[in-house]
């Protein structure tokens, strides 16, 4: 797989994060007292820790009615949540992103309990020590950080679980990265085969899969939108984010990775402001679809913005997930 080198590694990529933040910016704008949510259910994926949680704690704040899809941390996380936040309006449902029977069960789970929602938060990731098998034997890093998404989109989409009946569009958020612009080209050939790697190459795919999924959001505007727009879809880079992401980094590296992200990386606190934004903003209503790196608006890499591109991946993961014996 060619990349362009600037996240290949994980020192390149740390390095490309920092710099990154030290570029001086036009901001897309501010939230305002406005910018309320109050009867809005929003579902948000990985907000046990890090970005996830610090979201979920801020559109709590604003009135939102949330939704925390998690692999750990319940109750405890959601209690969190509430205590911070100062709402009751916070609840849990587990869902292992790894495993299309709980994408499947979780969004059943939220048909019953919750109905239609308002807001889809895609914003969980994993970076993993190297490959490992899911159940339905996809490689964990391609399913987790793309097919995931990819499926819960769609069950939601034809679950009819997205409100469509309000007065503001229902928005689909997925939480991307800079470094889907570091590949330069897409391995059709391999789409989906399961490949033995090691530490040494997760940045690199890391990035291969963020191309995946901005891909993915591009086409999921065009198809959503086709004759007029009824839903946002937007993406956005919070940048460099001091989370547990890199969880899964040999120990050695452990607290050298600590002190550098502790005091260059952004808290989640502070690094989830584009996500908040994108879900509650005034100024984002009537988008068909937007794109922010921090808070500056940018166009995705032209790889993904491509229509044949967009297509041809559609397909192709509709058919892997068909191929595998799971419905959609």
């Amino acid at each position: 797989m060619e990349s362009n080198k600037k996240y290949n590694s994980p020192f390149m990529a740390t390095l490309t994060g920092i710099t990154s933040l030290f570029v001086k910016r036009e901001r897309v704008g501010v939230l305002s007292d406005r910018d309320r949510l109050d009867g809005k259910k929003v579902l948000i994926t990985g907000a046990s820790s890090g970005l996830g949680l610090a979201t979920a704690k801020e559109l709590a704040r604003l009135g939102a009615e949330v939704i925390m899809a998690v692999r750990s941390g319940i109750p405890a996380k959601g209690e969190e949540v509430r205590k911070e936040s100062g709402s009751a309006k916070v609840h849990m449902q587990f869902v292992d992103l790894s495993d299309f029977d709980s994408i499947k069960n979780l969004v059943e789970n939220v048909k019953r309990e919750f109905g239609k929602i308002d807001i889809l938060i895609c914003n969980a990731a994993v970076v993993a020590s190297g490959a490992r098998k899911t159940k339905s034997g996809l490689e964990e890093m391609f399913m987790v950080n793309y097919v995931s998404s990819y499926y819960l989109v769609r069950l939601m989409l034809e679950y009819k679980l997205m409100r469509e009946d309000g007065v503001d569009l229902p928005r689909i958020v997925i939480v991307n990265s800079e470094s889907h612009r570091d590949p330069k080209v897409f391995d059709w050939e391999n789409f989906g085969v399961f490949q033995p790697y090691t530490m040494g190459k997760t940045v690199q795919l890391y990035g291969y899969y963020k191309l995946l999924l901005a891909t993915f959001a591009s086409e999921l505007s065009r198809r959503l939108n086709k004759d007029k727009t009824n839903y946002s879809v937007f993406a956005l880079c919070p940048g460099p984010v001091h989370s547990n992401i890199a969880r899964e980094a040999p120990s050695i590296f452990k607290p050298i990775l600590n002190i550098v992200f502790g005091i260059f990386f952004r808290s989640p606190k502070d690094a989830c402001e584009p996500v908040v934004y994108l879900s509650a903003s005034k100024d984002e209503e009537g988008k068909a679809f937007d794109y922010l790196f921090l808070m500056q608006r940018k166009t995705l890499d032209e790889k993904a913005e491509d229509r044949a591109n967009g297509a041809k991946l559609w397909e192709m993961t509709e058919d892997l997930i068909k191929g595998l014996g799971v419905k959609i």
